[in-house]
C-alpha cells in the first residue's frame, strides 16, 4: 500500500495516533531540516516518523558515523518502515517517545544532537504531551535542537514553557499548512 493509501486509512483508524490525511510535503521538510548542521549531529531522534518522509531526508544527510533512533508506535506504519530503512544506521524503534533515554542508552548513546517530531501533540493528553516534551528535554544537551510540527499553535505555551528558545515558522505548502518550532534547550 502506498504511504498516502495508509496514512488516509490510518487517520480514519486512530485519529489520535495520526495527526493527519496524509504524508508531510517536501516543503515541510525542508523547514524542519533547515537547521540541523548534518556535519556536526551524530544522534538524531525521530518521533512518529508515519510513512518516513523526514526520515528519508535525514538519512540523505546523515553523516556516516551517524546514528538515528526512529520511534512509531502504529503498526502499519512500522511494517512499512522496516520494509524500506534497512541501513544500518537507522534503529526503528516500536516503542513510546517517553522512552526515548532508555533506548539511548540501549544503543550506547547518553544524549542526542536532535529530536526531531512528527507526534500530533494537540491530540495528545497533557500528561503524555508533557511527559514526551520532557523526555526530549532530558536527553538534550545546551546545544541540541528539538524540532516539533504542528497544525496549530494550540502546543506553543508547553513547548515555550519546555525550552529556553523557541523560533516559530509557517508552511503553507503542506496539507494542512503546518507550524515549525526549533527549539533550544
Amino acid at each position: 500500500m502506498s504511504g498516502k493509501k495508509s496514512f488516509l486509512r490510518n487517520f480514519w483508524k486512530e485519529k489520535k495516533m495520526v495527526g493527519a490525511m496524509s504524508p508531510s510535503s517536501p516543503f515541510l521538510a525542508k523547514k524542519m531540516l533547515k537547521s540541523i548542521d548534518f556535519s556536526a549531529v551524530r544522534v538524531i531522534v525521530e518521533l512518529g516518523p508515519g510513512t518516513g518522509v523526514f526520515t528519508r531526508r535525514i538519512l540523505e544527510q546523515l553523516h556516516p558515523e551517524g546514528v538515528l533512533l526512529v520511534f512509531e508506535l502504529n503498526d502499519n506504519f512500522m511494517e512499512l518502515l522496516q520494509k524500506e530503512f534497512t541501513d544500518p544506521r537507522v534503529h526503528l524503534i516500536h516503542d513510546s517517545a517517553e522512552k526515548i533515554g532508555e533506548y539511548l542508552t540501549k544503543c550506547g548513546y547518553s544524549k542526542a544532537d536532535v529530536v526531531l517530531s512528527s507526534l500530533p501533540l494537540a491530540n495528545f493528553p497533557v500528561e503524555l504531551k508533557n511527559r514526551i516534551l520532557q523526555e526530549s528535554h532530558n536527553v538534550m544537551t545546551d546545544n541540541s535542537l528539538y524540532v516539533q510540527f504542528q497544525y496549530s499553535l494550540n502546543a506553543k505555551k508547553s513547548i515555550k514553557g519546555m525550552f529556553r528558545e523557541v523560533a516559530i515558522t509557517f508552511t503553507p505548502a503542506n496539507f494542512p499548512p503546518a507550524f515549525v518550532y526549533t527549539c533550544k534547550k
